[in-house]
């Protein structure tokens, strides 16, 4: 059976809540809620992993104390360190929670920024049929550019997911439509579709006008309204499932995983879409940003 590769990093994400953000010049206290492994890639294998799925973890992990807590947490759960490293420790972040479960970060970038083209060579591309790929790795024009090389090794007919991230608007246009070209869904949300299509006003036309340049679905994800989809035939909005919100990390992490999950099972995209709203409630209602 096909299974799905999982680019990106595992991060340790220090997470607090905070009476609010804070602004120039001020201060606030704020209560240490937990320490926990976390990072796009990490959470997506948790949603695949809980769909009874399978996956493999493409991050690198390295030397150092962040690291250290990433390859325990790996050990534990029984996944496979497919590219350890010695060139620097594992990045962390600190996320900070605000009273209605919206979350910030500071994040200090580690190993999960150097890859190297050769990493590639170890795989077997005839054991996937999907590839997850933040927008977080593509920020990096180094890193970007050695992702890219080794994803243009992968047969034609293996989908890349590409999940475009908060950090969307600092990735090179060229970067962008490297990836375009590509076999390539593209997953957002409501800000980031703006960055991707600023000539249309409306979401449908955007989505339209990027379709045309992919040829693949494009999905958007309207937070609590639900999920906009088009595949080049129909468009819908599938509605959210409600959710009593303890905090917002991971959930769109757990969208994308879910969805690599449901298409793996050979659900149709409406019928992906409904189980990845479904995941994604169920995971903003716990502190961990993790399915695993």
């Amino acid at each position: 059976m096909k299974k799905a590769l999982i680019i990106g990093a595992a991060f340790v994400d220090i997470v607090v809540t905070v009476p609010e953000l804070l602004r120039s010049g001020g201060d606030v206290t704020g209560t240490l809620k937990q320490t926990t492994i976390g990072g796009c890639a990490f959470n997506v294998l948790g949603a695949i992993s809980h769909s009874k799925q399978n996956a493999d973890l493409f991050v690198p992990i390295g030397k150092g104390q962040y690291a250290t807590l990433v390859r325990k947490k790996l050990s534990e759960l029984n996944i496979p360190i497919l590219l350890p490293t010695k060139d620097g420790d594992n990045g962390w972040d600190i996320c900070l929670i605000e009273p209605n479960g919206e979350r910030s970060f500071l994040t200090i970038q580690g190993v999960e920024q150097n890859w190297q083209r050769d990493w590639f060579k170890q795989l077997n591309w005839e054991n996937y049929q999907y590839v997850y790929l933040s927008g977080y790795e593509m920020e990096n024009i180094a890193a970007a550019n050695e992702i890219l090389a080794g994803l243009a090794t992968a047969p034609k007919n293996i989908q890349i997911l590409f999940d475009a991230s908060p950090r969307l608007k600092h990735i090179p246009q060229n970067t962008i439509n490297r990836l375009m070209s590509m076999n390539v869904i593209i997953n957002c949300n409501q800000d980031e579709i703006n960055v991707l299509e600023k000539k249309n006003n409306s979401i449908e036309n955007k989505v339209k006008s990027i379709y045309h340049r992919t040829h693949h679905p494009i999905i958007v994800t309207l937070g609590s309204e639900g999920t906009y989809y088009y595949d080049g035939d129909t468009s819908e909005v599938i509605p959210a499932k409600k959710a009593k919100v303890v905090n917002t990390i991971g959930a769109g992490d757990t969208h994308c995983g879910a969805l690599i999950a449901a298409l793996l099972k050979g659900k149709t995209l409406k019928s992906a879409i409904i189980y990845s709203n479904k995941l994604a409630a169920k995971v903003v209602e716990q502190e961990n940003g993790s399915l695993s």
